[in-house]
């Protein structure tokens, strides 16, 4: 059980994939009861890549990604309080509770969605790091994807373009074997997704993310290579959802002993062994940390609840209108 990180590391990545689980469990919850409405994915069993991506980043770097987007927004620094009050709808939430589950928010931390179109945010992520490459500063972007959009064209334009222009973005497939509901085996000839990467000569690797190690490791060692101007890297992150790929998904295409073998790996327990065996840390620690994520999750719902619903003159609000458009012709 060695281990090159530090205690005060584990001690990060333990609390914050705990809140990101509490907090997914609770969203779970709360859409059984419908005070969540609409469409609801959960990251529960992916956390240990949010945690380890933090570890291996800075604050100025950037992060984009799917509709699965809850826990990424947290770990980015989007508040837990207004990213619940968002699934409420409510006008405090990080998308003024226009967005909802799907389309959190946070650019003054760096983290530029939640997206819903299959893909989209491949494009974009590639965007930001023009942008970051344009104005000569040495920030890279995360552009998150599963492997569902991996199918998508979007990506292979964007892999052509960010390797042309050496972009600082790192492409983080989230590689939970299902997409929607369909293995990667039945959707590509190529199931080893990061060979996509060679097509266009792109440095490319497959990571353990049930490991925030590994995460780390890898993402840094991408992170080094866009912030010297060497251009993007692909990583595959082979991960697992333990819930279905919506609130709606009634789950019939894996077994419940496939899920139960990968929950044997669970990231938070082999963190917390960690924590215990290799740095010592008491059980009264542990419990100390458990408490507090519980408060912090409870306040969250408190927030949300008690937060008022945006006021109709909001409606039109944040919508995008150029009055000289001038390719409309009366």
């Amino acid at each position: 059980m060695a281990t090159k990180f530090t205690k005060e590391t584990y001690l990060y990545w333990y609390e914050l994939m705990l809140l990101l689980r509490r907090f997914e469990e609770k969203t779970g919850q709360l859409y059984g009861m419908q005070k969540i409405r609409g469409f609801c994915h959960l990251y529960i069993g992916q956390e240990a890549i949010a945690a380890g991506c933090m570890t291996a980043t800075k604050p100025e770097d950037k992060m984009i990604t799917a509709y699965r987007d809850h826990a990424l927004a947290i770990a980015k620094g989007v508040s837990a309080k207004s990213c619940m009050a968002e699934m409420f709808g409510k006008a405090t939430g990080c998308s003024k509770g226009k967005g909802g589950s799907m389309h959190f928010f946070g650019a003054d931390v760096g983290f530029f969605g939640g997206h819903g179109i299959v893909g989209a945010q491949i494009g974009t992520g590639a965007g930001l790091a023009f942008a970051d490459k344009y104005n000569g500063n040495d920030n890279v972007t995360l552009a998150f994807f599963g492997d569902g959009a991996a199918r998508q064209g979007m990506l292979h334009e964007t892999f052509n373009l960010a390797m042309l222009w050496k972009l600082p973005v790192i492409f983080i497939c989230e590689n939970n074997n299902y997409a929607m509901g369909t293995s990667v085996t039945r959707t590509s000839n190529v199931v080893d997704i990061y060979k996509l990467a060679d097509a266009y000569e792109m440095p490319a690797d497959s990571i353990d993310g049930m490991d925030p190690e590994a995460v780390h490791e890898a993402v840094a060692r991408a992170v080094k290579r866009g912030r010297a101007g060497e251009g993007p890297t692909l990583l595959e992150i082979k991960t697992y959802r333990y819930k279905g790929h919506s609130m709606s998904d009634p789950q019939k295409y894996r077994s419940k002993d496939e899920v139960e073998e990968y929950k044997q790996r669970d990231p938070i327990e082999t963190s917390k062994q960690k924590l215990l065996e290799v740095f010592g840390v008491s059980e009264a620690e542990i419990e100390a940390i458990n408490e507090r994520v519980r408060v912090e999750v409870e306040e969250c719902v408190k927030f949300a609840e008690e937060s008022p619903w945006p006021t109709e003159d909001e409606l039109l609000k944040d919508v995008y209108i150029d009055q000289n458009y001038p390719f409309i012709v009366d």
